[in-house]
């Protein structure tokens, strides 16, 4: 029972205590020099980090942006199946196989340039043997189901088996042939000459917080400028028309090994502007990188192909199709940024959190003093005083 009155003791002594801070001046060299090197480091993180290194007296804004490419160059094939041929820009440009961000998005970020491929000529719908395969294979009409078709085929079985080669038989099919076959790429590639073709790229940014707008073809930049400059890290970093060759080579890849199977090329525009200063230092920086899996030791299905056809009628009424399974290299732009411009109100909010840490120099001091120093117990005799509860003055005291 006396254990319980103590207790009860104990916690409103607690409760109804009142703590008042104490000014206690310890003179001491190495607990003064800890206190000045605290305060030293709290004023170096808000000074150096805070407001140099992280701009804390600036708000910020994130870029808004939209990107335009136009690409040009030619280039001359020789093949068995084509011919002599030119190819321009409406040949090996294919805008269909540019992906959109989201379904309402009418301006991509992207663009595809047609390096290689395979051609499979005057193909019309018709019956012909399938490609050899443990699927296609056969021996007699019974291993050929009639109407049968999957995706891995290419067309609908006609329930025969018919001679492939004079030794392979295959089921027969519904399909436009002659079929196309199996191989790989040429190599080296077909358009080979791409390397040489540029694109102009034309990004418009906007920070609308700070209603700032602006974009890559700087002020100074002329239509003579335009015509004659191509982007070099040294003479021209500001020139927005760039050489495919040269944007594969900034990824420290080779263009016509890349061109073989297709790949997919990363272009990054950063646009990092501060708006305290002078608008024509804010300009765009270029980086390139390669975005497609690159492993040596899993090359299973490598680069970036699809499969495109040109129609039309021969003499005789009927529609024909050259069948082209093209092989390429994806450009895709991305554009990214952030701009700052003085602002009190995040200026006051981290001077104020950094002050906010000066508290943690008394906290470092006092445990220095309480842990390492000799006196620590007439230091915490003296830091810590009781004072018994007093009477408030009456009206008779004079």
């Amino acid at each position: 029972m006396s254990s319980d009155k103590s207790c009860c003791g104990s916690f409103t002594q607690c409760f109804f205590d009142y703590t008042t801070p104490k000014s206690l001046v310890i003179r001491s060299k190495r607990v003064g020099a800890l206190n000045r090197l605290c305060q030293a480091l709290v004023i170096a993180y808000i000074i150096g980090y805070v407001c140099v290194l992280k701009k804390g007296y600036q708000d910020t804004d994130s870029v808004i942006s939209s990107v335009t490419t136009k690409v040009k160059g030619i280039a001359l094939t020789n093949t068995s199946d084509l011919g002599t041929r030119i190819w321009d820009v409406a040949d090996y440009i294919i805008p269909p196989q540019v992906p959109s961000r989201y379904k309402e998005e009418k301006e991509e970020n992207s663009f595809f340039v047609l390096t290689n491929l395979n051609i499979t000529p005057n193909q019309t719908q018709s019956h012909c043997a399938e490609n050899p395969g443990p699927e296609s294979s056969c021996s007699s009409d019974k291993d050929c189901k009639k109407g049968f078709h999957d995706s891995r085929l290419s067309g609908v079985r006609t329930g025969r088996c018919v001679h492939f080669s004079e030794t392979n038989k295959t089921c027969e099919v519904l399909a436009w042939c002659p079929l196309e076959k199996d191989g790989d790429p040429p190599d080296p590639p077909m358009l080979a000459e791409a390397e040489n073709f540029t694109v102009l790229i034309k990004n418009s940014i906007r920070y609308p917080k700070f209603n700032f707008n602006k974009r890559n073809i700087l002020p100074y930049i002329n239509s003579t400028y335009l015509s004659q400059c191509v982007f070099s890290r040294k003479t021209d970093p500001d020139c927005p028309i760039f050489r495919l060759g040269d944007i594969v080579a900034e990824a420290d890849e080779d263009f016509q090994t890349m061109a073989v199977h297709g790949g997919v090329m990363g272009v990054q525009i950063r646009w990092d502007c501060d708006l305290d200063m002078p608008e024509s230092w804010c300009v765009p920086r270029y980086t390139f990188r390669r975005l497609d899996n690159k492993d040596p030791d899993n090359n299973v299905a490598p680069g970036y192909n699809f499969r495109f056809a040109k129609y039309y009628r021969n003499a005789d009424g009927v529609e024909v199709r050259t069948l082209i399974k093209g092989y390429g290299i994806r450009f895709d732009i991305m554009v990214f940024g952030k701009a700052g411009k003085f602002n009190v109100v995040p200026t006051l909010l981290n001077i104020g959190a950094g002050l906010g840490l000066m508290g943690l120099v008394t906290v470092v001091c006092d445990w220095f003093v309480l842990v390492f120093m000799a006196k620590r117990h007439l230091y915490k005799q003296r830091k810590y005083s009781y004072v018994d509860d007093f009477e408030p003055l009456s009206n008779d005291v004079p």
